[in-house]
């Protein structure tokens, strides 16, 4: 659905993309993730053609962006980092006009505002002006006018910018109600905000992408170790000769008396071993009184950073 092929854009000497490449399969969602300025916001401007690449090519299902925009345009909806709204406009007034603007006439515009409103949590705002809206409202609205066509494709430039917690939680699930129905791009510097939505994510950093998959093969591929905690009130002088008699354990460390006596342990192993089920077996072979048993499962942040470090690292080689 949409194919973004090798894609480079510069701002002078700066260059902002740097053979940038990915696809996004019809009805399913990608999370674009990374640091402000690098590079999420260009590449939404140039799928929906506001911008136009340096070199490679970008198809939108299966039209090049740059033949034929205005084929393009018709396909997506678009809400940018900056929400275009006119303030003097009422949120009705300006939602109608999008409608009108992109060929929706009664009944089918009348159909499309309802959903719009209700989906984006607009009905007791929806007779006021958009000047007077709160910037949480302000980025409802922009968000009502990039579905209000019902497009197949949305791009999404950071859209919960600006909302409160609970709004944010609206807006994810309406963003995954769409897997399926929709091919969904959305870009966002806050990591936890792609768990909820989407297991697909793309990260670019300082304009190249430095990862591309589900978030498991992602944190497989950057931490390559799974990591347990025990505790157990069991002498260490016992315990940790057996520890390092497991298969696979690629690190055993020591982390001191925990309260009553117990001693605790970081153990780390190749994701694909279970070391879980292998400490639970010799505990109960042993007979140890366990405490805390506990896979500590990687953070999104903790793979984000892994993954941008390793890349800036071969980077510095080159």
């Amino acid at each position: 659905m949409i194919e973004v092929r090798d894609v480079t854009k510069r701002f002078g000497s700066t260059v902002a993309l740097d053979r940038v490449s990915f696809a996004v399969e019809k009805g399913k969602i990608l999370g674009f993730l990374g640091p402000n300025g690098a590079g999420k916001s260009t590449t939404m401007k140039i799928i929906t053609t506001f911008l136009a690449p340096d070199g490679g090519q970008v198809t939108v299902d299966g039209i090049d962006v740059l033949e034929q925009p205005l084929s393009v345009r018709r396909r997506i909806g678009y809400l940018p980092e900056n929400v275009p709204l006119y303030h003097d406009m009422s949120v009705e007034e300006y939602l109608v006009f999008v409608g009108r603007a992109r060929g929706l006439a009664n009944p089918r515009l009348r159909e499309r505002l309802a959903w719009c409103v209700e989906a984006c949590g607009l009905r007791t705002e929806y007779k006021k002006r958009i000047q007077e809206l709160s910037k949480g409202f302000r980025q409802r609205t922009g968000l009502a006018q990039a579905l209000i066509h019902d497009p197949d494709i949305l791009i999404l430039d950071e859209p919960t910018s600006g909302l409160d917690p609970l709004q944010i939680i609206g807006i994810r699930q309406l963003i995954a109600s769409l897997a399926g129905h929709k091919t969904v791009i959305f870009s966002t510097h806050i990591l936890q905000e792609v768990g909820p939505v989407t297991d697909r994510v793309a990260i670019v950093n300082e304009g190249r992408i430095v990862a591309d998959g589900r978030i498991g093969e992602l944190t497989e591929r950057a931490m390559g170790e799974n990591r347990v905690f025990l505790t157990l009130r069991r002498p260490a002088t016992e315990v940790e000769p057996a520890l390092r008699g497991l298969p696979a354990l690629s690190s055993l460390r020591a982390l001191g008396e925990a309260p009553n006596g117990a001693c605790r342990f970081e153990l780390r192993a190749p994701f694909r071993h279970d070391l879980l089920g292998a400490i639970a077996g010799l505990a109960s072979e042993r007979g140890w009184p366990l405490t805390e048993l506990q896979e500590s499962r990687y953070s999104l942040e903790d793979t984000f950073i892994a993954l941008t470090r390793a890349a800036g690292s071969q980077r510095e080689v080159a």
